[in-house]
């Protein structure tokens, strides 16, 4: 039983969900003995009914997953493979029987990193045990009240366990509570409502369903057109001022999540906040996602009015932290949640590292890492902006998805890769360019977006996964970095400038494309377009700078100390002719 005195720990996390799970393995795989508790008002044997938002991933969270949690033989035996986005635009909102009633932008091929979906009761459960065999102290109780000391003074966690009081102490408190908010509430720290999310108003309901006819949607034949599954994808449908996803979270039981996301200005909540409308509306509106939710049998119902906020601080410097959803959701779109979740906990573990080891430098890394953090909540943020009037445009939503993409490739995945996010001079280039880009080119691209879809333009349908929209053999998943072939996996050694430099001349051809294409001579020739096209010109110049300097500065320095070493070591090998002798060893086996 849990003793009523204190009970001293190095870290105590508040939430045992995905993100609190993953931040407490995280913690113990790279700070040697160090003291976790978690504390969930849930049991360890979570139900079938325990889902929420977030059963998939992509890159930065799959080598999160797979390669920073030493996950990926779990997830290859227990979760769903992911092949890619897949994006549909019904042709006919009145006509939406067959896939051939609307139009595709097809993951035609498997990315070079594998990723995942999840079954989040069962990964959340399996991690939880995980996380106890490492030496995590799990605590089945409700959160009252925290003691929110001043730097490194403990703070205080009470807890109730049945009838029973307990008081936890540590230096160091997390909040992966999710929406109950805990450290959120007690700081104001919250920050809700449409002026604060850049405009951003949404809702969601989702189902869980299982054995699922999956042929309804797709039989798997597509020889001429994909070299990976249509249904192992994420399948995002669009209409207007909504999407909806579709994922399988399980093979065995073919379950599938599907929800939606509605902007209250177009769908009100009252429309879609039960089982029986959310199905009404898919009956309507997407009739051949009907059939494949009503093939099956329903688990579950859920309805959120209120689905995005954000926060004042993530990382302070009183060591508190709040990450996953207590610290921000924005929408699922592109499946960003568990990604945000994978940077927050990389940088809450350095904090705590360099604290735990008296660094010097430990309050410049956390007011660093708070700013990245922040400021990529913006840029995610920012993907949803103006969602509520393109999204059921297939024309625009197929640029702009173009457009997001060259970011999340050229820049994004390689800055995970190379940890470029923990390193502080890294970090203020960073946040000084993303801010501009938010309140700059994405800004005044989401107002022209917004123009095309008023005006009912149609400037074509761009594939983000082909290479014949752009020049020279460009396609959004390219990498500019051997980053893969030469497991480039140690801090610094990816080459993020080099995505960089591709990535920003390529969106400068992007845009220069798009104004041709949308609004003619005029649109090309716009002062403030060719500033936003010099812009990104000079930014690809900047990086190709800052990537010589990278090369003198890793001059000799290896791709992977681990090949070097085996190298170092194969200098003395010799080839020997010979076995080691077994037959005079051999003895009877017992039958």
């Amino acid at each position: 039983m849990y003793s009523t005195k204190l009970q001293d720990y190095d870290v105590v996390i508040m939430g045992a969900g995905f993100a609190g799970n993953c931040q407490a393995r995280h913690l113990m795989l790279n700070i040697p003995n160090i003291k976790v508790a978690l504390i969930d008002p849930r049991s360890e044997e979570r139900r079938e009914k325990d889902m929420k938002l977030g059963e998939s991933m992509v890159e930065v969270a799959a080598l999160f997953l797979c390669k920073e949690l030493g996950l990926h033989d779990y997830l290859i035996e227990n979760h769903p493979p992911k092949s890619g986005l897949n994006f549909h635009w019904s042709k006919n909102p009145a006509k939406t029987e067959t896939l051939d009633d609307y139009y595709h932008v097809w993951s035609n091929r498997q990315t070079p990193i594998a990723s995942f979906h999840l079954n989040r009761a069962k990964l959340e459960q399996d991690l939880l045990k995980m996380n106890k065999e490492m030496g995590a102290v799990f605590y089945k109780g409700r959160v009252i009240d925290v003691a929110l000391t001043p730097k490194d003074a403990l703070k205080t966690v009470k807890i109730k366990i049945g009838s029973e009081d307990i008081e936890l102490t540590a230096k160091h408190v997390v909040d992966a509570s999710g929406s109950k908010f805990i450290i959120g509430r007690k700081t104001d720290n919250l920050l809700f409502g449409s002026e604060n999310l850049l405009g951003l108003n949404n809702g969601t309901a989702w189902v869980w369903v299982k054995n699922v006819d999956r042929n309804i949607f797709h039989d798997g034949y597509d020889p001429t057109g994909a070299s990976s599954s249509h249904y192992y994808a994420t399948n995002h449908w669009f209409g207007q001022g909504h999407w909806l996803w579709m994922i399988p979270t399980a093979q065995e039981s073919m379950e599938l999540s599907v929800g939606i996301m509605h902007h209250h200005d177009v769908i009100p909540s009252e429309r879609i906040n039960t089982l029986d409308k959310f199905y009404e509306f898919l009956k309507a509106n997407h009739k051949l996602l009907y059939k494949v939710v009503t093939s099956g049998e329903n688990i579950d119902f859920h309805y959120r009015s209120r689905v995005a906020h954000t926060s004042k601080t993530m990382f302070s410097p009183d060591n508190w932290y709040v990450i996953g959803d207590a610290a921000y959701i924005f929408d699922a779109f592109y499946s960003y949640g568990t990604t945000t979740i994978a940077f927050a906990v990389e940088s809450v573990t350095e904090i705590i590292r360099a604290k735990l080891a008296g660094e010097a430098d430990v309050e410049k890394k956390r007011s660093a890492y708070n700013n990245f953090n922040l400021t990529y909540a913006r840029t995610v943020n920012c993907l949803y902006r103006g969602h509520d009037k393109q999204l059921g445009h297939a024309s625009v939503m197929s640029w702009r998805i173009y457009f997001e993409y060259m970011w999340w490739f050229s820049v994004h995945v390689p800055m995970f890769i190379g940890k470029w996010h923990l390193d502080p001079t890294f970090i203020r280039r960073y946040v000084k360019i993303a801010n501009s880009n938010v309140d700059g080119i994405f800004a005044d691209l989401c107002k022209q977006f917004n123009q095309l879809v008023d005006r009912g333009a149609n400037i074509g349908l761009m594939d983000c996964y082909r290479a014949d929209q752009l020049i020279g053999g460009y396609y959004t998943l390219k990498h500019f970095d051997d980053f893969l072939e030469n497991s480039k996996f140690e801090p610094k050694r990816c080459n993020v400038f080099a995505g960089m430099k591709h990535g920003y001349f390529y969106i400068a051809l992007w845009y220069v494309m798009f104004q041709w294409k949308g609004f003619g001579l005029a649109g090309v020739l716009a002062p403030q377009h060719l500033y936003y096209f010099f812009r990104m010109l000079t930014l690809s110049v900047l990086a190709a700078v800052g990537e010589l300097i990278y090369w003198y500065k890793t001059r000799g320095v290896p791709a992977n100390s681990q090949v070097k070493n085996m190298h170092q070591e194969f200098k003395s090998y010799q080839y020997q002719a010979k076995l080691q002798p077994w037959i005079e060893n051999v003895t009877e086996l017992p039958l």
